[in-house]
């Protein structure tokens, strides 16, 4: 057990909480940490990768870039929320982390994630724009336009975020301070605290359906819309190209939204934390990292860009 005292006024008597950590098995942690840091690793030359190729290639100064280089941004920012402390606690004897910097932790993965989800939803809108309205596409999705848009997503994340960290480390943790997973994440602190947490599994239910299924609701509602359109396309050849550019972002979309709702939408007393830990790290570590795959491979674009930009640098 960890340290015992006050903490937050009389709301909580932790100031330090016990991650468990991935496994129990002591001859998984060395494989487990090569694995994670491998990721990480792709991770971070993926995304950094993909905004400085964005940033630097004019071809890629397009609404959707722009936002998908935010995208990266955020697999970027989400990744290393998580993934640097949970392979410390892979190896270490001891897997503490600061009631502070649980809070923190819990405070910056909730806006992330929250600013990812409502993305998604504006890159499905921004694509309804090119392929259902493309003489009305340049006029209506200005630069101007495009910067409120991240501006309000990033806005919402973090208001949203502050509502489920305040409502979160309100209650008591009291009667251990070990928490079941591999960060601090909303439902193994709710089921670790003492208080009565029917309020907060309301409040986190109200959020995930505001940010969440609604950011779906309008990336299905989008693709109804870009989908009847396709059809209509004569040639199979414009079909076809104006299927793939949308393909890949589906393909983060069902895998993000996945793992989401499956997390957040269930009730407390159907927890099972095993199986939370596995698609945590779906979305927290492996989706991070396949974005920027997904992009990348899916799109001449993005493959014509690199390659020119390599011939420049092995040229100069």
């Amino acid at each position: 057990m960890g340290n015992r005292g006050s903490s937050y006024g009389n709301h909580s008597e932790a100031t330090e909480f016990i991650l468990s950590g991935l496994t129990d098995h002591p001859e998984l942690q060395v494989p487990l940490f090569g694995v994670f840091l491998l990721i990480y690793g792709i991770t971070l030359l993926g995304n950094g990768g993909m905004i400085l190729l964005i940033m630097i290639d004019p071809r890629l100064h397009t609404p959707m870039y722009f936002f998908l280089s935010n995208l990266s941004f955020c697999d970027l920012c989400l990744s290393s929320i998580i993934s640097p402390k949970m392979l410390l606690n892979i190896l270490a004897e001891r897997k503490s982390i600061s009631y502070s910097a649980c809070a923190v932790q819990l405070y910056l993965f909730v806006a992330f994630s929250d600013v990812e989800c409502l993305l998604l939803a504006v890159m499905a809108y921004d694509r309804y724009m090119a392929i259902c309205k493309p003489l009305h596409y340049t006029v209506t999705m200005s630069r101007q336009l495009c910067k409120q848009l991240v501006a309000g997503v990033f806005a919402v994340g973090l208001v949203d975020s502050i509502i489920y960290t305040c409502f979160t480390f309100r209650l008591s943790y009291c009667s251990s301070n070990i928490i079941n997973h591999f960060f601090c994440d909303i439902p193994p602190l709710l089921a670790l605290s003492c208080s009565d947490t029917h309020i907060n599994e309301i409040v986190m239910f109200t959020l995930v359906c505001c940010i969440i299924v609604s950011s779906l609701v309008t990336v299905l509602i989008s693709y109804v819309y870009i989908t009847s359109t396709i059809l209509q396309i004569r040639s199979a050849e414009g079909r076809r190209k104006a299927f793939s550019t949308c393909s890949f972002h589906l393909t983060a979309v069902i895998l993000l939204f996945g793992t989401f709702l499956f997390t957040y939408l269930r009730p407390t007393s159907s927890y099972s934390m095993d199986t939370d830990k596995v698609a945590s790290v779906f979305y927290t570590v492996v989706i991070p990292m396949l974005n920027p795959l997904i992009y990348s491979l899916r799109n001449t674009e993005v493959k014509d860009a690199l390659r020119k930009t390599m011939n420049k640098l092995t040229n100069s």
